[in-house]
């Protein structure tokens, strides 16, 4: 046990890592992460990607708070790209939150694992992700890209257990936002995502009670990460937005390959 906590510790760490240089809030790598641990822990859970999700949720939600008021104070945080976008996104989030709960575990890694390859050759084949011409003024949000969009971020991101930011990430890029700002904009707006998951699947209906958790959500394991995560944030800001915006990029999509090689060679 004390092992397992070591494991997801460290995994906290990175998770702290991501969320402030990919404004991810952890959810990439929490949701395989606290998967693998159940899986040895627990044996052959039928609810483990049920609670795997719900767990990187609530982890999520604290790291993307702790984030965003860091950006804030930093200054790196446009509120005409933050709202009304979160109101949109919240109401998705409320619905992909129900949802998650009706389908079943397997279906949810296959949802998973496709919206990591979407988001990759998305990023990849379209113009305006890995670099950003230095003369582009920001363009500010159209009304579609923000009722619409900040709906289907919402209820995919709760969905599947992760912040929004492959997508919104991506969104205010093509705006022509740096990277350092469209990262730090991806916090605040996974809070709604991650407030509505977390009450949804800490307090669903007709959940067998279960010692250490809250509905789906498992308490240890969610310790554990936010244990290592948030004084990583506390200290990775400090050199947030120092890093060159074409790296950035490089970097951002590498990490989303990464987790995805992952998640196939492990079957999970």
């Amino acid at each position: 046990m004390l092992t397992s906590f070591l494991v997801l510790f460290l995994f906290g760490c990175l998770t702290g890592l991501t969320t402030v240089f990919f404004g991810f809030g952890g959810g990439f790598i929490t949701v395989p992460v606290v998967y693998g641990f159940l899986q040895v822990t627990a044996g052959s859970d039928t609810d483990a990607m049920h609670i795997a999700v719900a767990t990187s949720t609530a982890v999520m939600l604290v790291n993307a708070m702790a984030a965003a008021l860091a950006q804030l104070r930093q200054g790196r945080l446009r509120r005409e790209y933050v709202w009304p976008l979160a109101a949109f996104v919240l109401i998705g989030a409320v619905a992909g939150s129900f949802v998650a709960t009706w389908i079943g575990g397997m279906l949810l890694r296959v949802l998973f694992a496709v919206y990591l390859l979407v988001t990759i050759v998305d990023s990849l084949l379209r113009k305006g992700f890995l670099s950003v011409a230095q003369a582009t003024r920001p363009q500010p949000l159209g009304r579609a890209a923000t009722t619409f969009g900040g709906v289907g971020i919402g209820a995919v991101a709760a969905c599947l257990g992760v912040g929004g930011s492959v997508m919104t990430v991506p969104l205010l890029r093509r705006r022509g936002l740096p990277m350092a700002n469209a990262t730090a904009m991806a916090n605040p707006l996974s809070v709604p995502v991650a407030v509505a998951g977390t009450l949804v699947y800490a307090f669903a209906p007709a959940i067998p009670a279960h010692t250490g958790r809250l509905g789906y959500v498992d308490l240890v394991a969610c310790a554990a990460l936010l244990s290592g995560s948030l004084p990583t944030i506390a200290l990775v800001r400090r050199v947030a937005g120092r890093v060159p915006d074409r790296i950035h990029s490089v970097a951002y999509i590498a990490l989303l390959v990464l987790v995805l090689i992952v998640m196939v060679a492990t079957g999970i």
